[in-house]
């Protein structure tokens, strides 16, 4: 029988290993990203894909957990890459929109598809089931998390 103690790390073993894979995938990611562009911000403009009316710099700090000024840097260099664009807020002038280009929706699918080749090995060894299986869980423990922060 599990002590709370055990169960205390048997989660922290779960954490620590999401961690490592995040880590493993996020290295990878990098190596196929133009200049200084990291995974976060790759992961902004997959985010900003799923949202054609955009969201302001203030909605994607909160959803990254960065600080607006980090965010605001992160999306000028997506800018300058003409992967997105960044307008004035139609229903609020003080504020700013930022959008996926045609460009930046071109290169997200690029990366997938070179990430996919990457990925070509992993999947031959494991196959689908194991991240099949383990998204329902990881996708309530996200959930969770989410509700616990704001």
């Amino acid at each position: 029988m599990k002590t709370p103690e055990d169960e205390q790390a048997s989660v922290f073993r779960f954490f620590t290993e999401v961690g490592i894979i995040q880590q493993l995938i996020s290295t990878r990611l990098e190596t196929m990203l133009p200049g200084r562009m990291g995974a976060t911000q790759f992961g902004i403009l997959g985010h900003l894909a799923r949202r054609p009316d955009g969201e302001t710099p203030l909605q994607l700090s909160n959803a990254f957990q960065v600080p607006k000024t980090s965010m605001t840097h992160m999306l000028g260099v997506l800018e300058k890459l003409e992967l997105v664009t960044i307008e004035p807020h139609p229903q609020d002038g003080r504020s700013k929109v930022a959008r996926a280009t045609q460009k930046g929706q071109a290169f997200l699918r690029e990366c997938t598809g070179r990430m996919s080749r990457e990925m070509a090995p992993v999947m031959s060894e494991l196959g689908t089931q194991p991240f099949n299986a383990a998204l329902p869980h990881l996708q309530l423990i996200r959930e969770a998390l989410d509700r616990a922060r704001d």
